[in-house]
């Protein structure tokens, strides 16, 4: 499959590696490549400049946001929650017509300090705004309850026995993206039901930034039993 995955983080690479790896065409999106590829020096986060990661992973191509979404079957929001909704628009609307748009972001507001809060929260989600603003998408939301290895390596905690969700209007969209989380490793996917529902998974973020502090580790995750 060609996937388009828009965002040059931590998560947007760890993605782009391992479905390269699984032997789809995928491309990373970003703003301004020549930017992006010019930098020298480590984000905000201290992840290595996004050079570096192309170098060793040239099989994967760079374009811009909207060359990307236009290339990809799947268009994969792997940007942060705050930015998604712009990356989107540059994406455009006709390059996600009709496509499964796997979303993983979280809407982490940082204005006020540590530890961010959700915006939106409660009666919205980032992924509801996803499928309001781009209705010819079909949005799927899934992944962002755990950090990037683990969406890529599940048996790297508990041989893989946790769970992950996925929310979605689209039945078929839930299937194909279900599908993709079975290749990379997922056994427990558990479907959450509509969009609505994405409130909730985005909602478990709060107390998952807590156990990261309380637990020392990102290297965990949430495990339904029953």
């Amino acid at each position: 499959m060609k996937i388009a995955i828009l965002g040059t983080g931590m998560v947007g690479r760890t993605l782009a590696g391992a479905l390269s790896r699984l032997g789809h065409e995928v491309v990373v999106g970003t703003r301004d490549p020549g930017e992006t590829l010019a930098r020298s020096g480590p984000d905000a986060m201290g992840t290595p400049p996004f050079s570096e990661w192309h170098a060793a992973n040239q099989r994967i191509a760079v374009g811009s946001f909207a060359d990307a979404a236009a290339a990809g079957e799947l268009v994969v929001n792997a940007t942060n929650g705050a930015g998604a909704l712009a990356a989107l628009s540059a994406a455009g609307s006709a390059n996600l017509s009709g496509k499964v748009l796997l979303d993983v972001s979280n809407p982490l507001d940082f204005s006020q300090g540590m530890p961010p809060v959700l915006n939106p929260v409660n009666t919205d989600s980032n992924a509801e705004r996803i499928q309001s603003s781009f209705p010819d998408a079909r949005v799927v939301k899934s992944l962002n309850t755990m950090n990037a290895a683990l969406m890529v390596d599940p048996g790297r905690v508990a041989g893989g026995d946790h769970s992950v969700f996925v929310s979605g209007d689209d039945a078929d969209a839930k299937t194909t993206v279900t599908e993709l989380l079975e290749a990379l490793g997922h056994r427990d996917i558990i479907d959450l039901g509509d969009i609505t529902t994405a409130r909730g998974a985005e909602m478990m973020l709060p107390v998952w930034l807590r156990l990261w502090s309380a637990l020392g580790t990102p290297d965990f995750n949430f495990k339904i039993v029953r």
